[in-house]
């Protein structure tokens, strides 16, 4: 949706992007937000979280080596240690939004599937779901930037409205409540689907999977310029900035519509459409197989 050529680098080609400060900061949070929950309701406070801002970041080393690359020009650790304490005001400013001592998750970090009619599978991973004791299920997501503008909020929502098409279709309830929590602005953005917003929804991931299906079958990615292109880590083999894409490691259909064979001589009815779908601050996981967003 951002940038279709976007998607081929990152999907099909998988070209490799460096980590950034503010990606990983956000993963950082998310974890420290996601361990705080482990204590007693009495012990969540803003001490608390913030103490488990070191210990997670080195878990995050570990499992991620290449984060550690962030700070290797950094020899005194200064620039380290202010983004640490960027990471520790985020998740302090949290408890002004929410009360931890007054929750209880009943899911975090919580992988979901669900197959619609059609065939296509759904994937993600949500933040936080919260259960009423009446049953009514809230999907709550963590974003470490700031609130959108008004205008932009319902492109924001796409994504809950995503999980909640999943939660929909696997559980057979909607959620009462799709709550944004930004952390950057101190916001807290919501909204109450019924199932006609999930029907529309459902029909725009078809039509979004098919835009899919026949790029990956022509080869046509085309680049979509927007002010995120500064941000982008593929500008050398763009051709918004004079480049040159990578050969396409995928058949193509030609003019007579026949598929052509795939790398190595592999005809193209063996070869999976490469999907996946993505988001910010772990919006949601990889899928990688064929019939899937």
């Amino acid at each position: 949706m951002q940038c279709p050529l976007l998607y081929r680098f990152r999907v099909i080609d998988k070209l490799p992007e460096k980590p950034s400060e503010a990606a990983t900061r956000g993963t950082l949070v998310h974890a420290v937000l996601e361990r705080l929950f482990d204590a007693p309701a009495v012990e969540r406070t803003a001490p608390r979280a913030k103490s488990l801002v070191p210990g997670q970041w080195d878990r995050l080393r570990e499992t991620r080596p290449e984060v550690a690359e962030l700070f290797a020009d950094d020899p005194e650790g200064e620039r380290l240690a202010r983004w640490l304490g960027e990471a520790e005001q985020l998740v302090e400013r949290w408890f002004t939004l929410e009360d931890p001592t007054r929750l209880e998750p009943a899911e975090r970090e919580l992988f979901v599937e669900a197959v619609l009619d059609s065939g296509l599978k759904l994937r993600g991973i949500i933040d936080r779901v919260d259960v009423a004791p009446t049953g009514e299920v809230r999907i709550v997501d963590y974003k470490t930037g700031k609130a959108p503008r008004p205008e932009y909020a319902e492109s924001a929502l796409f994504q809950m409205k995503f999980y909640a098409l999943v939660v929909w279709r696997l559980k057979g309830v909607v959620p009462r409540r799709l709550q944004l929590v930004y952390l950057g602005s101190g916001d807290v953005l919501t909204y109450d689907p019924v199932p006609a917003d999930l029907e529309r929804v459902e029909r725009k991931l078809l039509a979004l999977w098919e835009a899919i299906r026949l790029a990956t079958e022509t080869g046509d990615w085309r680049p979509r310029p927007t002010k995120l292109c500064g941000w982008c880590d593929h500008q050398a083999v763009c051709p918004e900035f004079g480049g040159t894409p990578p050969p396409y490691p995928l058949p193509v259909r030609g003019p007579d519509g026949v598929m052509a064979s795939g790398p190595g001589g592999v005809p193209r009815q063996t070869l999976p459409l490469p999907v996946q779908a993505t988001g910010t601050d772990n919006a949601a996981g990889p899928t990688g197989g064929p019939g899937e967003v």
